[in-house]
């Protein structure tokens, strides 16, 4: 598939937590503590949060409210309309790792996952919208992005770490509980699948950050995109027609925060997101 990049943003420390809301998007400058806001049609780039314990997955609550998993001190934290921060759930007790992605559903009910290596397992925590925490998947082996399809009760969960690398999908039960884990699609040895966005299809684009690609699955598990991007590790579907595929990088496989080889990468694709 042959595409258009266009660079967004340059010079950001650890770009991760993609997110498209309200015309903009969103993400984390995670090794920077900053989440910031994008207008991709005037360029206006805004820092909207400081996250003391580095910022990750973003997600929005029906009302507007933005959620912010804060990655070191297990917290997902809630920006309320004055911009205030305040903790919406904490998350110690079940995530044993640092916190990675996040979804927000049209109930506002979150998803969290954590952040596993090859020695450690991750588990997949629900969060209530009054902030109780529950224990809904364990044992996986890094729980990085998270979709969810557009019946509202396929979840699928991207497994980086797992052998081979996966993205693993679950029912979602009327009581937000996780049912029927299952295989949904398998990568090669060397990809390290992170990032997720889902269109109107249910194609899924997946980011494998080792392999410096982004691939999409159709419903079937089946790729039917591949694009070579350097770095990539967070995804997300939007713009004016819903066919933006915004893409968080690192260009470089050795690298440190003050690097700042960090950047916002946009792709045009054929398959819009269902959520503008």
């Amino acid at each position: 598939m042959t595409v258009t990049v266009d660079t967004l943003v340059d010079g950001l420390a650890y770009p991760v937590g993609a997110c498209w809301h309200d015309g903009r998007f969103w993400f984390s400058d995670h090794a920077a503590g900053t989440v910031l806001a994008l207008d991709p049609a005037d360029g206006t780039l805004n820092t909207v949060a400081d996250v003391v314990g580095l910022p990750a997955g973003l997600g929005f609550l029906p009302d507007g409210r933005l959620l912010i998993a804060s990655s070191h001190d297990h917290l997902v934290l809630r920006r309320e309309h004055t911009g205030d921060l305040v903790v919406h759930a904490d998350l110690d007790g079940v995530a044993t790792r640092p916190l990675a992605d996040l979804y927000v559903d049209t109930s506002g009910r979150a998803y969290v996952g954590s952040r596993g290596d090859d020695a450690s397992t991750a588990d997949l925590a629900m969060v209530e919208p009054d902030g109780t925490v529950h224990d809904v998947a364990g044992s996986l082996t890094c729980a990085g992005g998270i979709v969810v399809g557009a019946d509202g009760v396929t979840l699928t969960v991207a497994e980086s770490r797992s052998a081979p690398p996966r993205l693993t999908a679950f029912t979602i039960a009327p009581d937000g509980s996780l049912e029927q884990q299952r295989v949904f699609a398998e990568f090669e040895e060397s990809a390290r699948p992170e990032g997720l966005a889902i269109d109107a299809e249910d194609g899924i684009w997946a980011a494998s950050v080792t392999t410096n690609e982004v691939v999409r699955f159709d419903v079937d598990g089946q790729i039917t995109d591949h694009v070579s991007v350097q770095g990539p590790h967070s995804l997300a579907l939007g713009g004016e027609d819903g066919r933006d595929l915004f893409v968080c990088t690192l260009r470089m496989p050795e690298w440190a925060a003050e690097d700042l080889v960090g950047a916002v990468l946009r792709l045009r694709v054929g398959v819009p997101t269902g959520e503008i």
